[in-house]
């Protein structure tokens, strides 16, 4: 069950995203205006925001900049508007906005915006867990663990690649390009994402489905258009 916060002028779309979400198993706070959302963004722990463009006290875009300004954009967003140009919703993008969705809303488009964005927001706290990990020693002094060793030691005057999931993992991240455009690098680390999770279920799509929480279909989907290898491939590139 994830934390989704709703913010819009319009109690109809409020209570109708409410329900849509509720029925689907997550917690629905709701907002009428900006001033609504930042009290709960500071009091909640969100997992996804769908934002309004067009609100009365401070539209959507200028409430997602002063996140985005503050160091408060720490969960997806996704904008909504029925009235939004493009230009618009290409500046809420460029802002940090996950997703645009264009009123009214089908079901299904909804449903997989959500789903899209709360897969986004576990594979950050991943991330963030990885480089949370890594810098950490054993308790032992001269000692360290596999899961925390870092990605290279040196042992005799020469260098050793940390061959662990985590190791390869904390590698490869330090290779990110962070020039690039946004959308390659953020294929790049969702490469990296998905082939350390593979490491760590030994290839099996079953259990990386699981801990990703992504259906299996879309889940191959995903991996096909990243060039992530699955199947016997990947186990022999794994082991």
């Amino acid at each position: 069950m994830a934390t989704i916060l709703v913010v819009d002028d319009e109690i109809g779309i409020r209570e109708l995203l409410s329900e849509i979400l509720g029925d689907e198993g997550h917690a629905v706070l709701l907002a009428e205006n900006a001033g609504q959302a930042r009290a709960l963004r500071d009091k909640e722990q969100l997992d996804l925001v769908l934002l309004d463009i067009w609100m009365p006290d401070t539209d959507g875009v200028t409430l997602l900049k002063e996140w985005s300004t503050k160091g408060q954009l720490t969960m997806p967003v996704i904008m909504m508007s029925g009235h939004a140009t493009i230009d618009t919703a290409v500046e809420a993008t460029r802002i940090g906005a996950l997703d645009f969705l264009e009123k009214p809303i089908a079901l299904q488009k909804l449903l997989g915006a959500v789903e899209k964005g709360l897969a986004r927001g576990r594979m950050v706290q991943s991330a963030r867990a990885l480089m949370q990990a890594q810098p950490k020693a054993a308790t032992t002094p001269g000692t360290a663990s596999a899961a925390t060793a870092p990605a290279a030691s040196v042992q005799g005057g020469a260098q050793h690649a940390d061959s662990t999931p985590l190791g390869q993992a904390m590698a490869e991240l330090s290779t990110l390009d962070l020039d690039a455009q946004l959308r390659d690098a953020r294929d790049a680390f969702e490469r990296i994402y998905f082939e350390y999770h593979l490491r760590l279920e030994n290839g099996s799509m079953t259990r990386l489905a699981e801990r990703t929480g992504i259906e299996r279909t879309h889940l191959y989907r995903k991996l096909k258009q990243l060039g992530v290898e699955v199947g016997r491939t990947a186990r022999k590139n794994i082991a």
